[in-house]
């Protein structure tokens, strides 16, 4: 008897864990069949939305980096399909972002200015809303006019690549640094190991080069409305209010993405381009950045940042 109970336990369990795993599948299957249906019922709606004349809409949102939703890759595609609609009267390169990455703001930059010149009777307007600083403001002096709010924070063309020394901690604590390296200088970012005056002022002159670089592209896209004669501190890495910006010529005006499209662009429907990327998409991205990331705080290898 006693053996036939736990034989019959055994085998209920058994016939538990497969009813579950079943059900499991048939939750996934469910999940992902919505999803499947409900894609192409989006993009028939955004497709509808795209029928009449329209502003078209363009965000950039968050920290412009590789794997963001702020990525070059993310912008560009964004606004290619912008220019490409038939029915997009002009473009509206809405911006509420810290900065990131020179290297993905200069690809945005070159793209816009490629996009305008194969588009000419689109224009594209730059609007600022909480935050337009840095790589941001590197995109949006790319426009042919900006706006902000009175209140936003506009500016910050500066470079800036920052790090932490452990010397001084490791030497209280008796740790020994060991790094072997094939090159004079390759281990030169390295927080557990002294400075040299000398790879300090390379680092500086890295930084500098890309400082200049940085201005020249503003100075391209905005001309004689900047007034960095008057005002050389536009360089300098300091940021102003939206008012303060209009007065010294880094924003042609006040107002927001609807006023643009309303009493500038004369048509009121905007309709957003942005590319939105899948939960699935953005989770694996989010690992991936986050792996590196890590590794390159570790190792001290993070590259000069407009912010």
């Amino acid at each position: 008897m006693l053996e036939k109970t736990m034989l019959a336990n055994v085998q209920e369990q058994r016939r538990s864990r497969r009813w579950g795993i079943f059900f499991k599948l048939l939750t996934f299957v469910y999940l992902f069949g919505m999803l499947a249906l409900f894609t192409p019922l989006m993009d028939m709606d955004k497709a509808a939305s795209r029928s009449g004349s329209h502003t078209a809409l363009v965000e950039v949102r968050g920290v412009i980096a590789d794997q963001e939703a702020a990525s070059a890759d993310n912008i560009v595609k964004s606004l290619r399909e912008a220019f490409k609609d038939p029915n997009t009267k002009a473009v509206v390169l809405r911006i509420n972002s810290p900065g990131g990455s020179p290297v993905q703001a200069g690809y945005v930059y070159d793209e816009i200015r490629r996009l305008r010149a194969e588009h000419p009777a689109i224009k594209l307007y730059a609007v600022i809303a909480d935050l337009g600083a840095s790589g941001a403001y590197y995109i949006a002096s790319a426009a042919d006019e900006i706006y902000a709010d009175k209140a936003s924070l506009v500016g910050s063309i500066g470079v800036t690549a920052a790090g932490y020394g452990f010397v001084g901690a490791m030497d209280k604590l008796g740790v020994e640094r060991r790094a072997y390296t094939s090159g004079e200088h390759k281990a030169f970012l390295d927080p557990f190991s002294p400075q040299k005056p000398e790879e300090t002022a390379f680092w500086q002159s890295v930084l500098d080069t890309t400082h200049k670089q940085f201005i020249a592209m503003v100075k391209q896209g905005r001309g004689e409305r900047l007034k960095d004669k008057e005002h050389p501190e536009l360089f300098s890495g300091l940021i102003w209010s939206g008012e303060q910006a209009k007065e010294l010529g880094l924003v042609d005006g006040l107002g927001s993405a609807s006023y643009v499209a309303r009493e500038i662009v004369g048509e009121k429907d905007l309709v957003d381009f942005t590319v939105q990327e899948s939960p699935f998409d953005r989770f694996s991205k989010r690992i991936g950045a986050s792996v590196a990331e890590r590794l390159a705080l570790y190792m001290g290898m993070q590259g000069p940042a407009l912010r």
